[in-house]
């Protein structure tokens, strides 16, 4: 359509042609986000066989890991949820044969009856060489280590922070135990929403197509209404009607007679 090629028409074509592009490239992110959480939960919901602990392991795999724990350095993750209920994770090196260790979430214990200002009863780690089945989790962030009570707590799972506090080489990455005590809660393995970001990359480009859309329906609606006017001209006058020119001739006549 020539309309399209107009100086203001060439405006709104460019700005569609930005929109939309823009438009395209978050979904093309959020398609990515898709991706990657349906990865995740693909592993989670893996049944594949453990294998030997590795730092560089992607997240959730299942790993197995054998050692001893270290319960003078055992860290008490405060404010964590599971099934509703608010309490403290147990996290607790694992020190290898070759000398250093892995930090192994043990479970979860809830906050003592009478508030969390007081310690909760937990329950020590086995003692000798045990062999841990869990899931391989990336350190979190933010992570501040402080001693309260005696304990050492924190309110993330930092490796990095609980590094600079043991004797040892900390591998960077944790696990968390599937069952290591029956007095401790295990964690849940939480499922990732994939599907929102794969409706989200969806109604993006939906959104992209729209615009184009829009844009042409009204250059059509423009188009149709400058053909409308340029085609229909000032209406001509009327011609008298053949009775119409006969009263007017009586009339003249009835007029002169008068006179």
């Amino acid at each position: 359509m020539r309309l399209l090629f107009t100086p203001r028409w060439l405006g709104w074509v460019a700005l569609t042609i930005a929109a939309s592009t823009v438009m395209v490239m978050l979904g093309r992110w959020q398609w990515s986000r898709y991706e990657l959480r349906h990865e995740i939960n693909a592993r989670i919901a893996s049944t594949a066989a453990a294998v030997e602990f590795k730092p560089s392991l992607p997240e959730w795999t299942r790993v197995t890991l054998t050692g001893q724990y270290d319960p003078e350095l055992e860290v008490l993750v405060r404010n964590r949820t599971v099934g509703g209920k608010v309490g403290y994770e147990v996290v607790t090196p694992l020190r290898l044969a070759d000398g250093s260790a892995v930090m192994v979430d043990r479970g979860w214990v809830p906050f003592h009856p009478s508030g969390p200002t007081t310690l909760p009863e937990v329950p020590a780690p086995p003692s000798g060489t045990v062999t841990v089945a869990g899931r391989v989790r990336a350190t979190e962030q933010g992570a501040r280590l402080e001693l309260r009570d005696g304990r050492w707590q924190a309110r993330r799972i930092g490796v990095a922070e609980i590094a600079g506090k043991v004797p040892y080489q900390l591998a960077g990455r944790y696990v968390m135990a599937d069952d290591e005590s029956t007095e401790l809660t295990p964690i849940p393995a939480g499922r990732e929403n994939d599907w929102l970001n794969l409706g989200y990359a969806f109604q993006w480009w939906i959104f992209a197509a729209g615009i184009f859309g829009a844009l042409i329906w009204l250059a059509r609606r423009e188009q149709r209404a400058n053909l409308t006017s340029s085609g229909s001209g000032s209406p001509s006058p009327r011609e008298p009607m053949s009775g119409d020119r006969l009263s007017g001739d009586r009339d003249i006549s009835q007029e002169q007679s008068l006179r």
